[in-house]
């Protein structure tokens, strides 16, 4: 049963460790990273007992982390056999570019008019995650990949100043790779399947160029669907063109343009 632990370590017999400190967010979080990069195949059960022997920490916090990502729609709860990988269908993966279609248009109408004055920090910050992000997906490095969009979605979504919308794209995030891994694992040309323009994103941002913005998100959905469409052999949405996003986004009431 190999699960990797990404940064929480290993022991010198090679066998996953996670430190004493915070062994439920620690154990959640490490599930989360199988998860995201398709280690752990849909349809694959497992038990409290095995989660707890692996990492070599008590069945409570594991119990707990299980619950926690059963409740966040990452793992399904089976009475009597324990947990497993959900099986998202390629409907649930539309739903999912939908959703986050529509939270990341919301953030930027949010934001119309002030892009150029984003704090210059956040902005380098956001600017490094997309350079990782880009090498990552260049390169075909899954593992890495995912998790350095991971956060660079993360902090472009804290722009919107509401940490429930950022939540809730990180859980996008999430779910969308927990997906798209699935397919993606294995092959030798992963890079031509990931998205690497994080980089023209930022600087598009950092010019205040809102209908640039838009036009580069609106091709990231669209390319998203494609993608994933050849690789599950599933078709389109009927008019792809539908995909949120589609008419340059009116600002939200407050806002200047």
């Amino acid at each position: 049963m190999p699960f990797g632990l990404g940064s929480t370590g290993r022991r010198s017999t090679g066998s996953p460790v996670v430190q004493r400190s915070s062994l439920r967010e620690q154990v959640a979080g490490a599930m989360r990273d199988e998860l995201m990069a398709g280690r752990l195949a849909a349809g694959r059960h497992f038990t409290v007992k095995e989660i707890a022997e692996l990492y070599g920490v008590s069945a409570t916090p594991v119990r707990e982390a299980l619950v926690d990502l059963a409740a966040q729609g990452m793992l399904v709860v089976e009475p009597g056999r324990g947990f497993a990988v959900p099986r998202f269908t390629w409907d649930d993966f539309v739903d999912i570019v939908e959703a986050r279609s529509l939270v990341i248009d919301g953030i930027f109408r949010r934001l119309s008019g002030r892009l150029s004055a984003l704090d210059p920090a956040a902005l380098a910050s956001l600017r490094r995650r997309a350079d990782a992000a880009v090498s990552a997906a260049r390169a075909g490095r899954l593992d890495v990949l995912v998790g350095c969009d991971r956060r660079f979605w993360a902090e472009l979504g804290a722009f919107a100043g509401n940490r429930r919308i950022a939540d809730y794209l990180d859980w996008l995030r999430v779910q969308y790779w927990i997906f798209a891994a699935g397919y993606l694992r294995g092959r030798e040309d992963v890079a031509d399947f990931c998205w690497s323009r994080h980089l023209e994103l930022v600087d598009l941002i950092e010019t205040g160029d809102q209908s640039g913005v838009h036009a580069m998100l609106l091709g990231y959905n669209q390319e998203s669907l494609r993608q994933m469409s050849a690789l599950c052999g599933r078709p389109l949405p009927t008019e792809l063109s539908q995909v949120p996003g589609q008419r340059e986004p009116d600002p939200l009431p407050g806002t200047t343009q």
